[in-house]
């Protein structure tokens, strides 16, 4: 668990790219939008707007889409 201080979910991002350099665009697109594959949770809701407000013991959750590749066993 990483803890930061925000009252925004864009806050909470801009701050973890303060110790992660290069992350929040790894999360948000140029227009400000949170990337389609990835997704924000604010404890158990799932967000799509970075203004959203977030209290103190609040938890946040980024989760990657994963997707792609094949299985192929040979057989």
């Amino acid at each position: 668990m990483i803890e930061v201080n925000a009252s925004t979910v864009r806050e909470a991002i801009s701050a973890l790219d303060r110790r992660f350099p290069g992350i929040a665009f790894r999360i948000v697109d140029e227009q400000n939008q949170i990337r389609p594959h990835m997704n924000v949770f604010l404890g158990e809701e799932n967000v799509r707007d970075l203004t959203t407000p977030i209290t103190r013991d609040e938890q946040i959750y980024i989760v990657g889409a994963l997707s792609g590749g094949s299985c192929n066993e040979k057989t």
